[in-house]
C-alpha cells in the first residue's frame, strides 16, 4: 500500500526562496565535508522536526555538486523528500523529476542516490493520477526487482536485511497498483484481473506485510467475499498487535487507521476498537482516530454489544439494552472529542464532520442531553447558596423568638 498523498500547502514557494537565498547557513568547513555526510546531518534534523535546518543543508549540497554526479543525484532525492514532508510537493516532484533525468530506469545504486525511491514518490504525487501513477509505480517495480536480484545474486547477512526491506517495498509498491485499479481505473475492462495478479506477486515477495494482506482484504470486499476478507484482516492484526510500541515492524500509523475502517467494513467492530484504542495512546490529537472509534462503538450499539472493558462486567449478564446504552455513551464521548478537535485543530474533512455531529444529535435523542460540567457545578453553587439563605432565615426567625 502506498502513503497518502501529501496536501499542498498554499505557501509553496516561501520555503523554496528563504533557503535558496540562504548562502551562509553551511560554514565553507562544512562544505569540505562528504556531501553524503551532510546529507545524513540533514535526514537526522528533518527525523528530529527541524525541517528547515535540513533544507538549508540539503540544499547547500545540492548547489554545491557537479553536475551529473553521484552527490547531485543523491541531494536530489533528499531534497524532494524534505520538501514532501513539509508539504510543498510542487518544488519536490521538481526535484524527483530532475533526479529522474540522471537515473531514467532506477539501476544507479541507492548508494549514489539512485533506486526506485523517486518513482514512487512521483506515483504518490501525481497530479494526474490513474494511468501516470501507474507508470510510476511500474518502474519503481522494475527497478526494486532489479535491486532484490543482485542482493539474491550475492548473499550475506547484511544483504538479507536489505533484502527484505526492498521485497517488502516492491510487494507495497505492487499493492500501490491495485489500489489504483480498485479506484481511479476500475471501469477498466482488466481491472479485476489486474487487482488479482498484482496482488498474487505481492502475496509471493512479502507473504507475512501487514500492508499486503489489508490490500487482498480490499480486493476482497470489493468482491463481495466477505468471510476472506475477514481471514486477511486477522492475519494482518495478529503480526503486529502484541508487539511493543517501540517495535519498528509495526505499521505506520496511517496503515491501521486503514486496518480499522476495513475491520469496521467487514463487521470486526472488537478488533478494530482494539486498533483504534491504541492509536489513540500513541496520538491523542488524531481527529480520525476519535472519529472512528466513536463510528465503531456506534456500530457496536447497533448490535447491542459493548465493549469488553466496560465497567469490567460479565457481559453474559447484562442486558441487551444495557450494553447498547454502555456503548452508545462511549460512541457519544469519542465523537465529542473529535468534534472537539476538529475546532482546535481547524480540520477540514466536513464530511467527517457532519457525520459525527450526525451520530451525536441521534444519541443525545436516546440518551437525552448531557450536562456539560460548567453548568453542573453552577447548579451545585447555587443550590449551596439556597441552603445557606435558608439557614440564615431560620436564624433571624429563632432570634426573634427568643427577643419575644
Amino acid at each position: 500500500m502506498g502513503k497518502p498523498r501529501p496536501q499542498k500547502k498554499k505557501t509553496s514557494k516561501s520555503r523554496a526562496k528563504s533557503v535558496l537565498s540562504a548562502g551562509g547557513s553551511v560554514s565553507k568547513q562544512n562544505m569540505n565535508e562528504d556531501p553524503s555526510k551532510i546529507l545524513e546531518q540533514a535526514t537526522i534534523q528533518l527525523q528530529t522536526g527541524q525541517p528547515d535546518a535540513a533544507l538549508s543543508l540539503a540544499q547547500q549540497v545540492l548547489n554545491n555538486a557537479p553536475a551529473n554526479s553521484p552527490t547531485q543525484l543523491l541531494a536530489l532525492n533528499t531534497v524532494g523528500e524534505i520538501y514532501v514532508e513539509v508539504g510543498e510537493i510542487d518544488i519536490a516532484r521538481q526535484h524527483f523529476m530532475r533526479a529522474v533525468e540522471l537515473d531514467s530506469d532506477g539501476t544507479i545504486p541507492e548508494s549514489q542516490g539512485g533506486g526506485a525511491g523517486k518513482f514512487l514518490w512521483l506515483a504518490q504525487l501525481s497530479e494526474l493520477g490513474g494511468r501516470d501513477s501507474v507508470q510510476w509505480f511500474e518502474k519503481g517495480v522494475s527497478s526494486l526487482r532489479h535491486t532484490i536480484k543482485q542482493l539474491e545474486q550475492n548473499p550475506g547477512p547484511e544483504e538479507a536485511i536489505v533484502l527484505v526491506e526492498k521485497k517488502h517495498k516492491m510487494a507495497n509498491a505492487l499493492c500501490g497498483v491495485a489500489e489504483i485499479y480498485m479506484t481511479d481505473l476500475s471501469w477498466e475492462e482488466d481491472a479485476e484481473s489486474r487487482c488479482e495478479s498484482l496482488i498474487t506477486e505481492a502475496l509471493l515477495v512479502a507473504p507475512n506485510a501487514p500492508e499486503v494482506l489489508q490490500t487482498l482484504a480490499s480486493i476482497r470486499i470489493s468482491q463481495l467475499r466477505t468471510e476472506e476478507a475477514q481471514t486477511a484482516l486477522l492475519r494482518s492484526l495478529a503480526l503486529w498487535k502484541d508487539l511493543p510500541p517501540e517495535d519498528p515492524t509495526i505499521p505506520d500509523f496511517a496503515t491501521r487507521i486503514s486496518l480499522s475502517r476495513l475491520l469496521m467494513e467487514v463487521s470486526k467492530e472488537l478488533e478494530a476498537l482494539e486498533v483504534l484504542e491504541r492509536l489513540i495512546l500513541e496520538d491523542d490529537q488524531s481527529v480520525e482516530a476519535w472519529y472512528l472509534g466513536g463510528w465503531c462503538l456506534q456500530l457496536l450499539a447497533e448490535k447491542q454489544q459493548a465493549p469488553k472493558d466496560v465497567d469490567e462486567a460479565d457481559e453474559s449478564e447484562e442486558s441487551p439494552e444495557t450494553r447498547r446504552h454502555a456503548s452508545l455513551d462511549a460512541s457519544r464521548e469519542w465523537l465529542k472529542q473529535s468534534l472537539a478537535l476538529c475546532e482546535v485543530l481547524q480540520y477540514e474533512d466536513e464530511r467527517l464532520k457532519e457525520h459525527a455531529m450526525e451520530l451525536v444529535q441521534g444519541m443525545n435523542k436516546e440518551l437525552g442531553e448531557e450536562i456539560d460540567d460548567d453548568e453542573a457545578g453552577e447548579d451545585e453553587d447555587n443550590g449551596e447558596e439556597w441552603e445557606d439563605e435558608e439557614i440564615e432565615v431560620e436564624s433571624d426567625s429563632d432570634h426573634e423568638m427568643a427577643d419575644s
